[in-house]
């Protein structure tokens, strides 16, 4: 770092200690309410779907601005339930990207159709879709792109392509709620959008549960039957379905979470305009990457991921000063044994594994306070001043 870099780094600032995702300060905002929910449906005694999850599905298909919401027991689920109602099964394939969770791969995987994957944008950190017409064969059943990080995939040219094709696009938008493309929400653009609960997420509950969303009435009609073995009459099964049905409990607590989800994600933008205005200040763009929002595209921040060659000695230094971060995500999805089968090599996709090897996200919740993300910026500073 040069002299005038080094110059303008702030000073440290005390009280460093936090966690990397502090629930509990949400919850302290909205506690009374989510008593009264959960105490709702306890004295209810109506534990599965019912009106609780009905009236969910309610609210987020209104939300998303889509006809259908279906909830469903995880993220993961939604996505295997998605597959399933587009008839994927052996021997199909269906693309995706390498650089993400494993349920998007292993949901493919768990029907026996082969995941095929397409490297990633570098800024983006999502599909690339300059990449995706040579990944399509004649076995090609859908395309799976997904939301990292709160910032959805370039989803005109990924459906021009599936379109051309006519291939169904299943958004995996399990981090992307509230996100928007083109004045459009995440979950309501592809064929089907899936999305997860999962208590880290912007809208988390208190433990497991999914949604599906969709435009389509018998695609919406199968994930019905889908998420309850197929049945529509008590033992009577139409078609071979799972049982993945949302917990009354979690719905009551989403209901009362959704009306806050605006607030919270301004609040996560704020903070990483607050961290880019302060990596700038303190000339450390010339060191690291900081997440990019393209014009027309809503980020909703569920991580603030920037990226260096030096990741792994920063996220050393920022945990010596009790810095928190996490990697997402270290081992791109063709380097796993999990998918040792599909007979990928390292080196089939640069820009997910160069991506896996430097990013680094940093706490981004709402709660944070100014002095925490000054902490973590002066902590980055110090680092990277060090020579």
């Amino acid at each position: 770092m040069s002299s005038a870099q080094t110059a303008a780094v702030p000073k440290k600032s005390a009280g460093a200690a936090f966690p990397f995702l502090d629930l509990k300060a949400q919850y302290a905002s909205i506690r009374d309410e989510v008593t009264a929910a959960v105490l709702r449906v306890l004295d209810s005694q109506h534990f599965i779907l019912g009106p609780e999850v009905a009236a969910l599905e309610s609210e987020v298909a209104s939300y998303v601005g889509v006809r259908h919401a279906l909830g469903c027991a995880s993220g993961s689920d939604a996505l295997l339930l998605a597959l399933m109602a587009l008839g994927v099964g052996t021997g199909d394939e269906v693309v995706t990207t390498p650089f993400t969770f494993v349920a998007t791969a292993g949901s493919i995987a768990r029907l026996n159709a082969r995941p095929v994957f397409v490297d990633i944008d570098p800024v983006t950190y999502n599909l690339d879709p300059a990449r995706l017409e040579a990944s399509i064969t004649p076995r090609t059943k859908a395309i799976i792109p997904v939301h990292l990080f709160g910032l959805t995939a370039d989803m005109d040219a990924i459906q021009a392509i599936a379109s051309q094709h006519n291939l169904p696009v299943i958004e995996d938008a399990a981090q992307a709620i509230g996100s928007k493309y083109k004045g459009r929400m995440a979950g309501s653009i592809g064929t089907i959008g899936c999305f997860s609960f999962f208590p880290s997420k912007n809208l988390g509950g208190g433990g497991d549960g999914g949604m599906v969303t969709t435009n389509d009435d018998a695609i919406a009609a199968r994930l019905k039957l889908m998420r309850v073995h197929g049945s529509r009459t008590k033992y009577e099964y139409q078609l071979l379905g799972i049982n993945s049905r949302l917990d009354a409990m979690q719905a009551a607590i989403l209901r009362v979470k959704l009306p806050h989800l605006e607030v919270w994600a301004e609040g996560r933008r704020r903070n990483a305009a607050t961290y880019c205005r302060l990596m700038e200040d303190a000339g450390l763009l010339s060191y690291i990457a900081s997440p990019r929002q393209p014009a027309d595209y809503d980020h909703v921040y569920n991580q603030f991921t920037i990226r260096t060659a030096a990741r792994d000695a920063l996220r050393d230094h920022l945990r010596a000063g009790s810095i928190p971060t996490e990697v997402y995500y270290p081992y791109p999805l063709h380097t796993q044994a999990a998918f040792a089968n599909l007979n990928y090599r390292v080196g089939d996709f640069p820009e997910a594994e160069k991506a896996g090897a430097e990013v680094v996200s940093l706490p981004i919740y709402s709660e944070l306070s100014p002095d925490q993300l000054s902490a973590v910026v002066d902590s980055i500073a110090g680092f990277f001043s060090r020579g």
